[in-house]
């Protein structure tokens, strides 16, 4: 599968209000994925938010080292189990045990002041 394809998302449920992430910030929230409930990093600049599974490439355990709480420090977001870094821009592995891998981003969308999942286009 390719790394910077979108997970497919069933409809567009609401995750949460864009005022309830610091701005320059990130939360996590739960959400129906097509594999069941799953938790996802949303990160927020402004009026933009981007969202990935909070799922490390490297051992498949959670970004948060407590619920809801990331390192982030410079555009980068570390794992705090094994200090894997990743550019909050893209995903992207810039530093760590799995350099070169990706999140595995998700679609959102902010509407009236709410950030919800981008409907499945398939």
């Amino acid at each position: 599968m390719d790394t910077f394809s979108p997970v497919q998302l069933p409809d567009r449920q609401a995750l949460c209000r864009l005022d309830e992430i610091p701005d320059g910030g990130a939360t996590a929230v739960d959400a129906r994925l097509p594999d069941g409930e799953g938790s996802l990093i949303l990160l927020r600049q402004g009026t933009q938010v981007r969202g990935y599974l909070n799922v490390c490439p490297h051992a498949g355990r959670r970004l948060d080292y407590a619920p809801g709480k990331f390192l982030l420090k410079n555009d980068t977001l570390t794992c705090a189990v094994h200090g894997a870094t990743f550019s909050q821009g893209d995903g992207l592995c810039i530093g760590g045990p799995c350099r070169g891998e990706h999140l595995r981003a998700v679609a959102l969308s902010v509407e009236a002041g709410e950030v919800r999942l981008l409907q499945d286009k398939a």
